[in-house]
């Protein structure tokens, strides 16, 4: 058979050639000797798997190292922390059964801390006091292992599932907020019959399954054997910890003692004993006792570990534990020269704002400059002082070409930028499209003038003028939709009323200049020239510390005691009366982390808190392990803009940036804002939840006000407009600045009418006559100082 439809086979390839070696032939001479070519590839191959097998040879020593860190007869005791889902869960029959589990010799009830020899573990065993949030929040912050405890008998109404309440509910999102540690479930009261005790435990799963991580294991819990088998897999169970919990040193006290100071008697010394944890801890570091403040520390003793895991040494501790409670195996003392300061505001110098005595060739500069001003003629309004002259926009832009003289009056700062749509950030106007390329403020064919028509409402009185004012606005403006809208007061001229405003050409494009008028407040906070920079080295620093073994340093998982000085007699003891319900955390600080700043949270409302929240009110934030008190502003997050929109209240249901004075924090942290209530005795709610974002005073946040007016006399692109201001004087004042209408027009104004304040607007599209027309205003916020810092005070 021939021909085109003769048979063509496939050509043999040999089965474990390789493709290079099939188009072997297809190459030419040249590129068939570049033999070493193939030895470089090939020792390039080679270095990539050794490089390959040194890094999995590094993870594993990591991970081999934290398992012994973590579970090893030198790791801290493991702090369970045992929270009832409901009110009718009895913890204390279970923190019994477990202590007794683990050593049955007997235990202080005062200090939950036991070691296990069979187990080979030491564990700390908490009881989240059900009703009391603070409690609960303080323990979840350093537990190793949240069990949380269903009673299969117990029905819970009005909840999400059968088996936990609202304030278990409630406690739940809160730790979901911080960062859950490692979880379980277990499980009491279970039926005796095998079956219903099988059905019983298998719909107590399936219906807690959904508020738990995807690991969480569930455990029956009423027999000694499953509470055995608990222990075991807690045991041997690898337990993950929130990321911010281990970048620092922190303690949780188990004995807190005060010892007067002589030469202070408002002062005392505060001892915290108990177990390091996380990392390694400097007696040069300054500490936060959570709730209290910052501290720097006077003393600090490494003790005998008061339960050690080995036989003989438990006996010894047995046969004389007066004698080990007291035993110091060493003592730092901070060095004056390495000890971080305690330095918590700037102390501003009255005398770096003052200027100096000009040279003599800055003064004939200032004069030449001078008299080039003199010589350059520029229209100006009638009583127009020399300061405001400064600030008139010169007519540069595109509306320089007009011939009015009246639209170079200026008193207001008005920076240019691109063309834009004031106050209209997020609005896109499709109408407008064709417009902005063709916007004319020339005078039109179908003009009417409307100079001389009196406004009708310049008769009224001032009640039945504000009544007017409001029924027009209760028709025109919804709050909800236009939240920014004022009015313009009666009394006070609105040049003086919104002095410290400005308008802007574009929210997005427009400059602001971050350093200009700053509050006194500024002169006391700290800024980073660059804050990702100073972070990376700070965290360097400490982890250089943590590798390094030296002197100055406690190791983790030792038993120390710290001396914190200079502490108020009140608060500790206040602090003493607090740690008999929760425990009470001393943190280390890193570099920098004492000093004041400018912090931005993204924050949002919680889903159990209805009242409203105002900007500036005050609020308990939760940062990590420190606590302080704030008066926050809230703003919009604009990704595309260095500009950012100051909201007056925390809206439910998205996300905004909260921004306050507090100490320098490094990121990433968790944030659980609480919020005091009214009566007193009342324990304080969670209001928001978040995170912290960022540390930059620079950031810009403008309070926007909008001046609605409402048109009067329309003709097509020109229309008459009332009740935006009350005098002409005001309407010059304002008049560079742009308005717009909320049906989508743009337009400047003219000129006044009247003695009334109405003034006359020429917009670029023809205006209807249900229309309001507003001015948008912007000036820079900034939070407010809290009056005191620390929460303990108004305990």
């Amino acid at each position: 058979m021939g021909g085109s439809r003769a048979q063509v086979n496939k050509p043999h390839k040999t089965r474990f050639a390789s493709k290079s070696s099939r188009n072997l032939h297809k190459t030419s001479d040249k590129s068939r000797i570049g033999k070493s070519e193939h030895n470089v590839a090939k020792g390039a191959r080679a270095a990539r798997v050794q490089r390959n097998k040194m890094l999995r040879e590094q993870k594993r020593a990591a991970l081999l190292k934290e398992k012994r860190a973590s579970s090893g007869s030198a790791s801290a005791p493991r702090v369970i922390v045992l929270f009832g889902l409901s009110a009718g869960v009895n913890l204390n029959s279970l923190a019994e059964d477990l202590l007794s589990l683990l050593s049955p010799q007997g235990y202080e009830a005062t200090l939950p801390t036991v070691a296990s020899i069979e187990y080979k573990l030491r564990t700390t065993v908490l009881k989240a006091p059900h009703g009391d949030l603070l409690s609960c929040l303080e323990m979840a912050k350093v537990a190793d292992l949240i069990a949380f405890v269903a009673s299969a008998s117990s029905s819970c109404d009005g909840s999400t599932s059968d088996y936990i309440d609202s304030f278990g509910s409630h406690c739940l999102s809160v730790f979901r907020s911080l960062g859950l540690p490692s979880t379980a479930v277990l499980i009491r009261d279970l039926p005796t019959d095998m079956k219903r005790r099988h059905d019983s435990k298998k719909t107590c799963t399936s219906s807690l399954a959904s508020e738990f991580p995807e690991d969480c294991k569930f455990y029956p819990a009423d027999t000694k054997d499953e509470l055995h088998k608990f222990m075991w897999l807690f045991k041997e169970q690898r337990l993950s910890v929130p990321h911010w919990r281990s970048q620092r040193p922190y303690l949780i006290s188990q004995k807190v003692d005060i010892v007067a100071d002589d030469f202070n008697s408002g002062n005392c010394t505060l001892l915290l004993t108990g177990y390091l944890r996380a990392r390694n801890l400097s007696v040069n570091q300054l500490v936060h006792v959570s709730g209290v403040g910052d501290f720097q520390l006077s003393k600090m003793e490494i003790l005998k570990d008061p339960f050690p895991l080995n036989a003989r040494k438990e006996q010894d501790f047995m046969d004389s534990d007066e004698v080990c409670d007291v035993e110091v195996l060493r003592s730092l003392v901070p060095d004056p020269m390495r000890q971080e300061p305690l330095l918590v505001e700037n102390v501003p110098d009255p005398l770096a704002g003052e200027q100096t005595w000009p040279t003599e060739a800055e003064m004939a500069e200032a004069e030449k400059g001078q008299k080039q001003k003199k010589k350059k003629k520029r229209a100006l309004p009638r009583g127009t002082s020399e300061y405001q002259a400064a600030w008139i926009v010169d007519g540069t832009d595109e509306e320089g070409s007009s011939t009015d003289e009246d639209e170079e009056a200026d008193g207001m700062v008005l920076d240019e930028g691109d063309i834009g749509y004031p106050g209209q950030e997020g609005t896109n106007y499709s109408d407008l499209s064709d417009d902005q390329a063709s916007l004319s403020f020339g005078d039109s064919d179908g003009e009417t003038d409307v100079d001389s028509v009196m406004m009708e409402g310049e008769n009224l009185t001032k009640e039945q003028l504000v009544n007017e004012i409001q029924k027009i606005k209760q028709a025109h403006a919804d709050d909800e939709e236009f939240p920014d809208e004022v009015d313009t007061p009666l009394d006070i001229p609105a040049r003086k009323r919104f002095a410290k405003y400005r308008g802007l050409k574009s929210f997005r494009t427009s400059t602001w200049d971050p350093k200009e008028s700053l509050p006194l407040e500024y002169a006391r906070i700290f800024a980073f020239d660059n804050f990702n920079r100073t972070q990376k080295n700070v965290l360097a620093k400490a982890l250089d510390m943590e590798q390094q073994n030296r002197d100055d340093c406690a190791t983790a998982s030792s038993y120390a005691r710290l001396y914190i000085k200079d502490v108020p007699t009140s608060v500790a003891s206040k602090l003493c009366n607090q740690a008999k319900t929760m425990p009470v955390t001393a943190c280390g600080l890193l570099q920098h982390e004492s000093k004041m700043s400018v912090l931005h949270f993204s924050v949002k409302k919680h889903d159990s808190y209805s009242a409203p929240i105002k900007a500036k009110d005050e609020l308990i934030f939760h940062v990590g392990f420190r606590q302080f008190i704030a008066r926050p502003i809230y703003s919009t997050d604009n990704m595309n803009s260095d500009k950012h929109k100051m909201e007056r209240f925390l809206h439910a249901g998205r996300f905004s940036m909260a921004s306050i004075y507090a100490p320098i924090s490094f990121p990433p942290l968790p944030l659980i804002a609480l919020r005091s209530s009214e009566g007193a005795g009342t324990a304080p709610a969670v209001a928001a939840v978040g995170t912290l974002k960022s540390i930059d005073p620079d950031r810009i946040i403008l309070k926007k006000i909008t001046l609605t007016g409402y048109p009067q006399r329309v003709s097509k692109l020109k229309a008459s407009v009332r009740y935006m201001f009350h005098n002409p004087e005001d309407v010059k004042w304002f008049k560079p600045v742009e308005v717009w209408t909320k049906c989508g027009r743009r337009g400047r104004i003219k000129e006044p009418l009247g003695t009334h304040g109405a003034l006359k607007c020429i917009f670029n599209g023809v205006l209807q006559q249900h229309d309001t027309v507003c001015m948008s205003l912007y000036k820079r916020s900034y939070p407010k100082w809290p009056d005191h810092r620390f929460p303990i005070l108004d305990a």
